[in-house]
């Protein structure tokens, strides 16, 4: 049981040094995460991770999460990823390698982030798609995108947002914002927004 846990802290401050070296490239947590206190990143479509068995090579591997939400592993087969944090993956995948090597010692790491993304369209000098890599607020996007086109109506600009299955939207009023006015609406923006300015 001791070199069980002796393996256990091995493969942790492997993950954990792979984390803060990463840490520059990786998003860790949405902006909403951020926002509410959250700190337990969920695994999205497109992540790039890494699944470490402690002493079983064969079993390691580095793999992108497909559209389904998914991975696969060899003796394992398909693994539900998606909408996940990593402790729930690692406890899952203990659990099945534990029908096939004793007391396995499992470590899932980000290696890239890719499903933590939002997109800007219309008036603005840049438009297109973006990695979340910090806390963004809609100011900032704007900025980020290189800001305003001459003919841009910036008290129109809306945010559209997909939650529980609905489509959301919101509205930003740059010239009230700037004029101290509403500053409430300067909201974070989250996995999958589309900012549109017209």
């Amino acid at each position: 049981m001791r070199e069980y846990i002796q393996r256990k802290q091995i493969v942790l401050l492997s993950l954990l040094i792979t984390v803060a070296v990463l840490s520059f490239g990786v998003s860790s947590v949405s902006a909403e995460q951020h926002v509410s206190g959250k700190a337990e990143y969920l695994i999205g479509i497109g992540d790039v991770i890494e699944i470490q068995v402690w002493h079983e090579p064969e079993l390691s591997r580095t793999l992108t999460v497909r559209l389904d939400g998914r991975i696969s592993l060899p003796l394992v087969g398909d693994v539900d990823v998606a909408g996940k944090s990593t402790r729930e993956v690692d406890e899952y995948l203990e659990k099945k390698f534990s029908e096939l090597v004793t007391e396995p010692a499992v470590a899932v790491i980000i290696i890239e982030s890719r499903s933590q993304r939002y997109y800007v369209v219309g008036q603005v000098s840049q438009p297109g798609e973006f990695p979340i890599d910090s806390p963004l607020t809609l100011l900032q996007v704007i900025a980020r995108s290189g800001g305003f086109q001459e003919w841009a109506k910036r008290d129109q600009i809306k945010v559209f947002r997909r939650e529980a299955g609905e489509e959301k939207m919101l509205d930003f009023d740059y010239d009230d914002f700037v004029k101290g006015r509403n500053l409430k609406q300067n909201i974070f923006v989250a996995p999958g927004d589309t900012v549109i300015v017209p």
